[in-house]
Order: structure tokens, then sequence, then C-alpha cells
């Protein structure tokens, strides 16, 4: 009965779902955590508070989401991780919450990477997150600047790969040079509350 027991308690360590160690340091203050989890197509945030029985989601958001603000791009990428911290940021605020600390699971810490994108969301949706400001992605990343530079170049190069690697986006019909204009509108609706862009 003991083997049993000991097997299950450690599944979702096997599963790679659960690192313990550091569950236990960040569960042990009383600061709230903003779990963040990806995929290659999505974002989840969550906003976690302990609770013997498991945890308590409090606010959550998913870059699922997006679309009822104007996001017609892909949500993949670093620009539709930082507009769903910002959507994430926006809902925590109306619950009155303020500090958090944050909770990547087995995902390692890569500087400039959507998880950090994630981060810069939430903070510049005015909420404090435990972070040091130099692994944040700089703004011209988290704006699409960097696409649209690589674009005008590619175009430049092969119009043939650029139409292929960028279809989706012209079959929106959304010049890739004004992606930033484009970030910046969603942010804006997300923070207005202005659905369906």
């Amino acid at each position: 009965m003991k083997t049993k027991t000991f097997s299950m308690q450690y599944k979702r360590k096997r599963m790679h779902r659960t690192d313990y160690k550091k569950r236990v340091k960040l569960i042990s203050g009383s600061t709230l955590r903003v779990v963040i989890r990806k995929s290659l197509r999505n974002i989840i945030i969550q906003l976690a508070g302990y609770d013997k029985n498991g945890d308590r989601i409090i606010v959550d958001a998913r870059c699922t989401e997006l679309k009822k603000y104007g996001w017609e791009l892909p949500s993949g990428n670093i620009c539709a991780a930082y507009l769903t911290g910002v959507l994430f940021g926006t809902k925590a605020k109306n619950d009155k919450i303020e500090d958090l600390i944050a909770d990547f699971g087995f995902f390692p810490s890569v500087k400039g990477s959507r998880i950090y994108a994630v981060i810069k969301g939430i903070i510049d949706s005015g909420l404090k997150v435990r972070c040091d400001k130099g692994i944040l992605p700089g703004e011209d990343r988290v704006y699409g600047k960097h696409i649209a530079d690589y674009a005008e170049k590619l175009k430049k190069e092969s119009s043939e790969k650029y139409d292929k690697q960028f279809s989706l986006y012209l079959k929106k019909n959304i010049d890739l040079g004004s992606i930033p204009e484009y970030v910046k509108k969603v942010k804006e609706n997300i923070i207005r509350g202005n659905k369906n862009g």
C-alpha cells in the first residue's frame, strides 16, 4: 500500500507536470502565483492560490481569447504572448490583485522568450511581478517589429518564400509593415474592454 501511495504521489513528477521542490518554495510564501504554460500555438495563464485540497484558480487568460479584441494573427508568437499577459493583467486588476510571483513549471528560463513576453504584458498592465527586468523582451519584439523587418527583408530576397511564410498574414489582408501598430491597437482594445475589435 505504501509503495502504491508513493508512486501515485510522484506520478505528476514522472509525467513532467510538477516540480515538487520548486512548488514548495513557491507556495511557502503568501504571494499568489501566476502560472504560465505554453504549447506551440497556445498560452495559458492562471492566477493560483494554494489550498490544501488543490490550487484555487482565481483568474485565467488564454491566447484564444485575443480574437475577441481583434487579434487575427498566429497565437504562438511573442506578440500574442505579450497581449495574453496584458489581458491576464487587466482581468487580475479587476480582482484587486497587485503582487505576483511567476511559476513556469518545468519550462526553462530563457531570456526574451514567450514566457517573459507574458510577464512583460502583465507588468505593462500595471501589476507587480517579481522579475529581473533585464530578462524581459524589448519593446520592438513584443510589438512585432522584428517580424515586420524580417518580412521586408524576405520580400526583397524571394517573393515566393515571402508569400509562403506569411500566407496567413496576407490572407487576412494584414500589412506586415504595420504589425507594431496592429499589436498596439489590440492592446488598447484589451485595456479598454473593446471586444470584437
